[in-house]
């Protein structure tokens, strides 16, 4: 039954005008929703969703299939209050379920028939009404990410998550290699793979199971012990496990593989923010480029990453200004290097913020951690700028 007497807006993309006017004159020809906008170009229209939310989006499967269910993806990350509507005129088993496990809440056949156009407004009203009524707030979520190994990552990523006085979630991303409980001194009996199982059936209960208390506030979500389950894990049951925590917690810190698989790729698109870590030496400044190029392609704005130096001493060659220029993005933050004082806290099993929180590193660390959990601090678009010291040329010269 239709909850709401308010008629739905709904937003079209096509890249086939025909298809376009056919749902834009349906939904005409009835009250129940009106066209708010409509469009061919998916970065577009993903930008118009995100501003003005509307009530629903219908996605025509048409040439470029596959880019149209990453943007289901995205769009149900995104804006979960918005309902996704797929349409097509191919209505295979494969690709409707293909559209409904991106995210998409209704298949609508092409050409429309008018009695299942009405059913399926009726039931993205009923979604509607309920996302009003009890409308959920999503937590924030951060990822630790570096394409290159050994820069800390797993360090930084511990002690941003017990930095804040939130409610956090700690997720260990790297599958084969997960080493957080090391850092956090407990021995889960579950991991992300357990969480990934249970999908479309995860409740506030499963996931308390699931998740391994740290401390009142902080919760770890560990990688598999064993490299059997890494098998089982899909990118679209990670991004419904994702929403979930993100439902469940204030702060959500995510710690990344060091590569750009397709689990890695769809955890960092739905994540607030990407804290891009680097050390000063020029392989990590090399794939730090790299890493730039690769969300470059992807879509990924630039005002949603954020550039971390690792390890950081007066007795570098380069200072964080020829990092800026040649990256051609600001530091937000530089970690001094410690190595002592940072050995100690993960052979302790403590973050560094616990066991030693006046250290130049703790304090840098929270200082950090308080701008990304509330979402300040945001950085502009940065255009790369030409380096000039002869360390950087040696980089410009390999990104040709």
């Amino acid at each position: 039954m239709q909850m709401t007497t308010q008629p739905l807006s709904i937003a079209v993309l096509s890249t086939d005008l025909e298809n376009f006017n056919e749902i834009h004159s349906a939904l005409a020809a009835g009250n129940q929703a009106k066209l708010l906008f409509g469009g061919n170009d998916v970065e577009q229209f993903r930008e118009e969703v995100v501003r003005l939310k509307p009530s629903a989006a219908i996605i025509s499967l048409g040439a470029n299939r596959d880019q149209a269910i990453q943007l289901i993806q995205r769009l149900n990350a995104e804006c979960p209050a918005t309902a996704v509507i797929s349409a097509a005129q191919e209505t295979s088993a494969d690709l409707i379920l293909q559209s409904l496990r991106a995210g998409a809440r209704e298949f609508l056949r092409l050409p429309i028939n008018a009695d299942e156009l009405r059913t399926v407004l009726d039931r993205t009203s009923d979604f509607c009404a309920g996302q009003i009524e009890s409308a959920t707030k999503i937590g924030r979520m951060t990822a630790v990410f570096s394409s290159k190994g050994g820069c800390g990552t797993s360090f930084i990523a511990t002690n941003l998550a017990a930095s804040t006085a939130a409610r956090t979630l700690l997720v260990d991303l790297n599958t084969e290699a997960g080493d957080l409980p090391l850092f956090l001194d407990v021995d889960p009996k579950y991991s992300i793979a357990d969480i990934v199982a249970c999908h479309g059936d995860l409740d506030d209960s499963l996931i308390s199971n699931f998740v391994t208390p740290c401390s009142a506030n902080l919760h770890l979500l560990a990688a598999p012990k064993e490299v059997d389950p890494i098998e089982k894990i899909e990118p679209e049951n990670v991004v419904e496990a994702l929403q979930r925590l993100r439902e469940c917690y204030e702060y959500v810190v995510l710690d990344s593989q060091h590569t750009f698989d397709a689990i890695t790729l769809t955890a960092l698109e739905q994540s607030d923010d990407i804290v891009l870590v680097l050390t000063l030496d020029l392989p990590a400044i090399r794939s730090a480029q790299r890493a730039l190029r690769v969300f470059d392609r992807f879509g990924y704005p630039r005002t949603k990453l954020r550039i971390v130096v690792n390890r950081w001493s007066k007795q570098d060659n380069l200072d964080l200004r020829q990092v800026e220029e040649c990256l051609g993005m600001p530091v937000i933050g530089s970690l001094p290097s410690d190595y002592q004082a940072v050995v100690n806290s993960i052979n302790l099993g403590t973050p560094l913020v616990k066991s030693n929180p006046k250290s130049k590193v703790a304090l840098e660390i929270k200082r950090i951690a308080q701008a990304l959990s509330t979402g300040t601090g945001q950085v502009a678009d940065a255009k790369p700028k030409r380096s000039w010291s002869f360390f950087l040329k040696r980089l410009s010269a390999e990104k040709k």
